[in-house]
């Protein structure tokens, strides 16, 4: 009976009424984009940026001590300076707070989307590199959310250029001149980091050819490693040839992906807070990019096998993503810990500082401790025993709360280093997370539908095929 599953094609069929429903999404994101955007732009808060975040820095000073509190205030003073420069015909700083809102969002969006498509070619690579066999049977679904690696790439560069002026502070260049009244010592000493080999303030060459190599290679691996596993289904037979080169490949990803992954984390989310940084934050980064990838990677095989699809699986592979979801939600909230832990009993200000205004500030406050309900708390206590990682109904319970706590953890990695006291999750943030999430779905399950759902010659999947723990 193995035998006989081992050489049935399966091919996903990509519904005419799901697409409906994902379109039905997809303008149900951008209505709701849209009154978010019409009621960001008519609130109360609009206007120039001199005047806010007051309420904000009273709450501030009242719930922390002296030193964090005159940091606070020299981040106000330095908006003030800056408005004052734009009276005088100079360079202002940031553009009306709902175009703020809109850009952080956007580029937040973006980020969060591009992870989803990088880990799904990371989850391949891990299986072969690791030669792992129980996953013979699902690969081809992350290797479908590597399609999204060249729509995220082409729009985070685009973005770049938009919102650049607004989320990335050190790319003002009166911060690196001495003569201006911007001059910022601290910032001009990470200059070579963004504009090497031009000169600070010009074009950040460095960064931008950074962004470029990244995608760029990420997407030629993703090429490579796929050519490589379809070629296997045109093989006569069970084949090690091609198996050998995707393994080869993978390798070299695994490789620029460890250096890859944690210098985009500095680059396009650190950076936004250019004072601060983390020694362990392209790891927190990879953490949550990792955690929402798996979680997304199973609720899409629970679906697929609740179709009637994917009669490969079964509840031992069932488990082993449950498990995967359990212990990466477990390492996230070891990482989350262990830097919050080093920064705040430090309780050095210029580091302190970005927690304070994450944990004690009312649009972020709630999110920041919500994170450790739905990333932590739920998955640990609702996936702890063993049956409930074989349930599919449990993974449907779970898997969501995932993603959708991994997105606010995003939000609160960009949004206050951006909105500072004038952020916050509404019907904008909501109609753009729908937006992102309806084209990743069209171009993922299309992807998936133009391949088999597992590659009948793929040398170990009479090993998954037999899978049992």
């Amino acid at each position: 009976m193995a035998a006989e599953v081992h050489l049935q094609e399966e091919r996903y069929i990509f519904k005419p009424t799901l697409r409906r429903n994902i379109f039905i999404l997809l303008i149900a994101g951008v209505v709701v984009f849209g009154l978010g955007l019409f009621l960001a732009m008519n609130s109360e808060g609009h206007g120039e940026s001199a005047g806010h975040g007051k309420e904000g820095h009273a709450s501030i000073e009242a719930t922390t001590h002296d030193m964090t509190a005159s940091l606070q205030h020299e981040t106000h003073d330095e908006d003030t300076a800056a408005d004052q420069h734009k009276a005088e015909g100079g360079e202002h700083h940031g553009s009306e707070p709902w175009m703020k809102r809109l850009f952080t969002t956007l580029w937040m969006n973006n980020v969060f989307f591009t992870g989803l498509g990088i880990i799904g070619l990371f989850f391949v690579a891990i299986q072969y590199a690791a030669q792992a066999g129980w996953s013979s049977g699902i690969k081809r679904i992350p290797l479908a959310m590597g399609s999204w690696i060249p729509y995220a790439g082409v729009l985070m560069i685009i973005l770049w250029f938009v919102v650049k002026g607004d989320l990335f502070h050190w790319s003002h260049a009166g911060l690196f001149d001495q003569n201006s009244p911007e001059f910022d010592p601290i910032i001009n000493g990470k200059g070579g980091f963004f504009y090497w080999p031009l000169a600070k303030g010009t074009f950040p060459a460095f960064f931008m050819a950074r962004m470029v190599i990244f995608f760029g290679m990420w997407f030629l691996f993703f090429t490579w490693i796929k050519r490589e596993m379809l070629q296997e289904d045109l093989a006569g037979g069970v084949t090690t040839t091609h198996w050998l080169k995707a393994r080869k490949f993978s390798t070299w990803f695994l490789l620029f992906f460890a250096v890859s992954s944690s210098v985009s984390a500095w680059d396009w989310v650190m950076s936004i807070d250019t004072h601060w940084f983390s020694t362990m934050f392209g790891w927190y980064m990879f953490a949550s990019w990792w955690v929402t990838g798996l979680a997304f990677i199973t609720l899409v095989v629970v679906f697929l096998k609740d179709a009637g699809y994917l009669k490969i699986v079964n509840a031992n592979h069932l488990h082993d993503l449950g498990k995967f979801v359990f212990a990466f939600s477990i390492f996230w909230t070891y990482i989350w810990f262990g830097q919050f832990l080093l920064i705040y009993y430090a309780n050095i200000p210029e580091e302190t500082v970005y927690f304070i205004e994450r944990m004690r500030t009312a649009p972020y406050s709630w999110i920041f401790f919500a994170n450790l309900f739905l990333n932590f708390v739920l998955p640990f206590l609702l996936f702890m025993t063993r049956d409930a990682k074989r349930h599919m109904t449990m993974l449907k319970v779970v898997c969501p709360i995932v993603i959708i706590g991994h997105w606010f953890d995003f939000f609160n990695m960009i949004t206050p280093g951006v909105m500072h006291f004038e952020g916050g999750v509404g019907f904008l943030e909501i109609g753009t997370a729908m937006i992102f999430m309806s084209a990743f779905l069209l171009v993922v399950l299309t992807a998936l539908s133009k391949m088999p759902l597992f590659g009948k010659n793929h040398p170990m999947l009479e090993e998954s095929l037999h899978h049992h723990i």
